[in-house]
């Protein structure tokens, strides 16, 4: 158990891409519960704070055992709301109550393939001279070779016209965020204003299945087809 850590599973009600998708069912269960499942293996329950805004989504984590200790307010439950303001609400609400925190861990509902082994790993990486630890995985499109952009003329053009790379096994490896864990310093939250400034961040790196980010109606499909095909199972 990690005591001197805080773990923020936000949840908002809102979602136009799949509609009610945090309490939306998955493998049998609210997807919610996939990631309170998992932050419950590294900490007490007083010590995971689910962020949410709406009461449908407190009564189902509570009637799971987890209380919910605040309502979100309603200026950060819009589409715009960043998550380094949730997350400053949530650390501050605890800081309030004289919890002593070093690490926030930032654990999303729409990562339902990530693991135990995964945050254990990356928990690894971890030191208090980081400002993050932050999940990855091989980025799909590679910028260097095969990104463009359309230019003022109204013509394509590749995103890095100037570089002489004319193969992608050529291009530097590039890494997308994933979404999935964040392991971040409290102390250089504090200081530095949120993450926007940190720059001592560590990857890790994690394979395309335990990647799979819930944002569409596709994303949903396609992890209905993973577990159909049994190409991830749970523990």
């Amino acid at each position: 158990m990690f005591e001197d850590t805080l773990f923020i599973i936000p949840a908002r009600g809102g979602s136009k891409g799949i509609p009610q998708k945090n309490i939306k069912h998955l493998a049998g269960k609210p997807l919610i519960y996939h990631t309170i499942d998992l932050a419950r293996k590294f900490a007490k329950d007083d010590m995971i704070c689910v962020s949410t805004d709406s009461i449908e989504i407190k009564e189902i984590c509570e009637a799971y055992g987890l209380p919910v200790q605040f309502l979100r307010p309603s200026e950060l439950a819009t589409d715009t709301a960043s998550a380094e303001a949730v997350i400053e609400h949530a650390y501050q609400f605890y800081k309030n109550l004289h919890y002593k925190i070093n690490k926030i861990v930032l654990l999303q509902p729409t990562s339902p393939f990530r693991l135990p082994q995964h945050l254990t790993e990356a928990m690894k990486l971890y030191h208090h001279q980081l400002d993050m630890v932050i999940s990855v995985m091989e980025a799909e499109a590679n910028p260097y070779f095969l990104m463009c952009i359309e230019n003022e003329k109204g013509y394509v053009e590749k995103l890095f016209k100037d570089t002489k790379i004319s193969r992608r096994q050529d291009a530097p490896l590039v890494y997308q965020y994933n979404g999935a864990i964040y392991i971040i310093n409290a102390d250089s939250f504090e200081k530095k204003e949120g993450m926007r400034h940190f720059t001592k961040i560590v990857k890790y790196e994690m394979d395309i299945i335990n990647s799979v980010d819930l944002d569409t109606p596709i994303d949903w499909a396609f992890a209905e087809f993973i577990l159909e095909k049994r190409l991830f199972q749970y523990e």
